[in-house]
Parts: structure tokens; C-alpha cells; sequence
């Protein structure tokens, strides 16, 4: 079983922004057997929020609202949303105040499910299962979510406007099949984090005929951390580099001659895009299937 994405030698507060924001694997749910009321549901991570978002219930509170505006950024939060503090250490007692009907959490990620049910029903879901195929696990999570609310029929219709996005953006991507397609984020002057097997974006970019330019090393989440020279190697790609708040760091990158000497950076193939969830679910497939529609295919 894996643990937290490691990277060896990295100490930067970054790597602990976007790294630590990675989930684990841990138990099985346990259900209520009533109905909760759906304008009283608090997500106290960000992957069961969007799978919340895309049922049409929008949380009364999330965890670490700042941080999602900077990582996810979509789905949008209505105004209204509650702030409940850290996802890995939530204030425990101001949720209880808040008199939630249920608690959505991520399975291994913040307070334990013993630590919650004296407040809430909880009910949670699983980020990774070992199966390198995330936004399968989070469609069967969107399933059961559904379910537990009695809104399948809201989980069917999210679903046809997932497929029907990826239908337009396999489309529009056949003109850039040919070339492979590398995706990246700074996590500090020196390193940046590469998205390859087993990540949502790879099984994303298979399904509309993309092929990814990374071939190295992978991990249990389907990223991992890189010296920046390590890019190098990659030749004739296109570059996606999603921003999550990093332009001083890529500021400080641009004018170095390593920088200026990569292949995709000498044939103006890189790009800086808006950022996605790593770890998201639907709605993050189709915010990245809007950002290839834009970038490496006609905008729409």
C-alpha cells in the first residue's frame, strides 16, 4: 500500500501545498439510513466537494477554501460556502456548531470517521485504489454518493455532459494527436511535478487520442517530482504547465539558460494554463478537456 507522494530531498512549504494534498487509501464507509438534508452537507476534502458540485448540491462548508480557489478552481464555489479550516486538521468544533446533516470526507485523509460520527453521519469516498485508473474510481464514487442522496438520476445526467465533453474534445484533438503532449507545475525554482501513468490527465488524454511525452518513472498517484533539466530529453512535444500561484517561481526560472535551452521552450511549445485538480474527479476532467480544446485545439 502507498503512502503520500515522496519527494526525496524537498523540504519547500510548496511541496507541502501540493503534495500533502494528496489522499490516502484507507476503510470502507459506513452509511445513514436516513436522507440528510442537502443544504446542510459539509466536504471536508476536495475531491467528495466536486463529486457534492456535481450532483447539483453545493456544501454548506468545505475544508481549506483558499487552497481550492489556488489548486482546483473549479467547479466554482457559490459565495455562501463555509471555511472549516485545514483538511488534514479541521475545527472540529466549529463544524459541530454548524449542525451538518452528513460530513463527506476523503477515505485516510484528516480526522478519522470515529472522530466525526458523534457530530454527523459520514460518509466517504476513495481517492486512489491502486488501479492507476482515478477518474474510473471517482465515476464509481460520484454512483454511490448519488445513491446514498437519492439523486441518481442527477449522477446520470453529470455524466452525459462528461461524455458528451469528451466526445467534442477527441474531436477537436485529432490535428494534435501526432505530437505528445507533457504535463507539468512548478514546485520551486528547481523541480517541477510531471503527470504520467495513473494519473487522471492520462486517462483523460487517452480517451481523446493524446499521447503523453512522459515515459519515466511514475507512482501510486500518477506524479512525481523531477529536476527541472530532466526536461530536456523531451523533444517535439507541446507543453502544458498548469499555475497554481507559481509566477514568481517561473519568473525566476525564464531567464536562465537552462530554461532558454529546452527544446519546447526554443520552438515556443510551452504553455502556462489554468489550473486543475490533480486528484479531482469529472468536473476536473472536463475543466483540463476545456483547457486542451483551447490550447491544442480550436477554442470553444
Amino acid at each position: 500500500m502507498s503512502d503520500f507522494p515522496h519527494f526525496s530531498g524537498i523540504t519547500r512549504r510548496r511541496i507541502l501545498q501540493a503534495m500533502a494534498l494528496s489522499p490516502l487509501l484507507a476503510s470502507m464507509p459506513t452509511f445513514s439510513a436516513s436522507t440528510p438534508d442537502l443544504s446542510r452537507i459539509i466536504a471536508l476534502e476536495w475531491l467528495p466537494a466536486e463529486l457534492l458540485i456535481a450532483l447539483g448540491v453545493m456544501p454548506m462548508a468545505i475544508a481549506d477554501i483558499p487552497n481550492y480557489e489556488l489548486w482546483v478552481e473549479e467547479p466554482k464555489l457559490a459565495p455562501t460556502v463555509i471555511d472549516v479550516g485545514q483538511r488534514t486538521e479541521p475545527n472540529m468544533e466549529f463544524i459541530q456548531q454548524l449542525k451538518p446533516s452528513l460530513l463527506v470526507v476523503t477515505q485516510g485523509y484528516g480526522p478519522k470517521t470515529s472522530q466525526l460520527e458523534s457530530i454527523a453521519p459520514v460518509v466517504d469516498v476513495k481517492a486512489n485504489d491502486g488501479s492507476a485508473k482515478p477518474l474510473q474510481l471517482a465515476i464509481r464514487s460520484l454512483h454511490k454518493l448519488a445513491d446514498y442522496l437519492g439523486l441518481p438520476e442527477r449522477a446520470e445526467q453529470h455524466l452525459q455532459l462528461y461524455h458528451q465533453q469528451l466526445a467534442k474534445t477527441r474531436e477537436l484533438m485529432k490535428p494534435a494527436a501526432a505530437q505528445p503532449v507533457l504535463l507539468i507545475t512548478f514546485i520551486d525554482t528547481r523541480h517541477v511535478l510531471v503527470f504520467g501513468q495513473g494519473s487522471l490527465f492520462q486517462e483523460v488524454m487517452e480517451e481523446v487520442g493524446l499521447t503523453n511525452a512522459w515515459q519515466g518513472e511514475g507512482s501510486f498517484w500518477g506524479s512525481v517530482s523531477v529536476g527541472i533539466e530532466r526536461l530536456a530529453a523531451i523533444k517535439n512535444a507541446r507543453v502544458l504547465c498548469f499555475d497554481h500561484g507559481s509566477a514568481d517561481i517561473m519568473d525566476a526560472v525564464a531567464p536562465t539558460p537552462l530554461w532558454k535551452s529546452m527544446p519546447f521552450v526554443r520552438n515556443d511549445q510551452f504553455t502556462v494554463v489554468p489550473a486543475v485538480w490533480f486528484y479531482g474527479a469529472t468536473f476536473s476532467a472536463m475543466h483540463f478537456c476545456r483547457i486542451l480544446n483551447s490550447t491544442l485545439g480550436k477554442p470553444v
